[in-house]
């Protein structure tokens, strides 16, 4: 079964390079419109310019695709409606939105400047915030949108001076999860994606021979599948190097300690017990906690 997008309107931010450039040429080669989004910026979110972004565009057009570039920066909310405005304009609807604009500001968090911790989040979360808003009315309007949240693993699961973009990144999860609930009525399917790929981003972080193999355009073909008429929704799909996978945040069955006064020495003592991850599940959202827990509660109150 070929994955298509014919009739289909796509907004791809930080796509006038690295992984986004490949998202919007390939969401354009299966037959999207394309709005190429990027503030042309330094890697550390200096400076701007639409260049990188019409380039892409002109490049998509010549291929005989349909794409309109756009140089608004994700943290600014009035130019990014001003963005969804033009596409409404130009194509009159918004099916598909890739967040994937971004930058790095790598320290300790013990050298990190507080100003660079808020910046990432900015460009990350808030970005991806002011997307999502932008496009969530039109989606429900018409009943349809595939939104891709871009995570990482270094927010999954964490990496030496990264605390600001590990943060932004976690964020998006908690933010897809919630919006994958809210939007389900209106066929609004959201996901996150985790690449692990050789950019401008990585390009400093990895040896010659490992980002040979990590070749970005492997990282597309997951978020095809994500934005796709039948996509999944609330997956957290990682890929690199060809390889996929997904991650789950789960939850351990646990045991009933008590509110006794030595709680925190039964706690501590049953850690190993608490940590068994025998039956774990994957909520389908946050009242699990607490049902189970009131379960566990009752059961032994009996």
């Amino acid at each position: 079964m070929s994955i298509r997008f014919d009739g289909r309107v796509a907004i791809v931010t930080g796509a006038g390079g690295g992984l986004g450039r490949l998202h919007a040429l390939a969401l354009a080669k299966r037959g999207a419109a394309v709005v190429v989004n990027d503030l042309g910026g330094t890697l550390d979110g200096n400076g701007s310019a639409p260049t990188a972004a019409n380039a892409v565009a002109d490049e998509i057009r010549a291929a005989g695709g349909k794409a309109i570039g756009n140089g608004a920066s994700v943290t600014d909310p009035a130019a990014v409606q001003a963005m969804v405005d033009a596409a409404m304009r130009e194509w009159g609807r918004v099916d598909i939105l890739v967040n994937n604009a971004g930058i790095l500001r790598d320290k300790s968090f013990a050298k990190m400047d507080l100003a660079d911790f808020r910046l990432v989040l900015d460009v990350h979360l808030m970005g991806a915030v002011h997307c999502t808003k932008a496009v969530w009315d039109v989606m429900r309007a018409q009943n349809y949108g595939r939104i891709v949240m871009t995570t990482s693993s270094s927010g999954l699961y964490g990496n030496f001076g990264q605390a600001n973009y590990g943060a932004a990144k976690m964020a998006l999860v908690g933010l897809m999860q919630t919006l994958s609930i809210e939007g389900a009525k209106n066929n609004i399917r959201v996901n996150c994606l985790a690449p692990t790929a050789a950019t401008r981003m990585t390009e400093n972080l990895m040896p010659e021979t490992v980002l040979r193999l990590l070749e970005a355009g492997a990282v597309t073909p997951a978020l095809l599948a994500l934005v796709a008429e039948d996509a999944p929704t609330r997956a957290i799909l990682c890929a690199g190097a060809g390889s996929f996978e997904r991650a789950h945040v789960t939850l351990t069955h646990g045991i009933h300690v008590g509110a006794g006064d030595d709680g925190a020495e039964r706690v501590a003592a049953q850690l190993e017990a608490i940590s068994d991850r025998t039956g774990e599940t994957v909520p389908e959202s946050g009242a699990a906690q607490g049902t189970l827990e009131i379960a566990k509660a009752m059961q032994a109150a009996r």
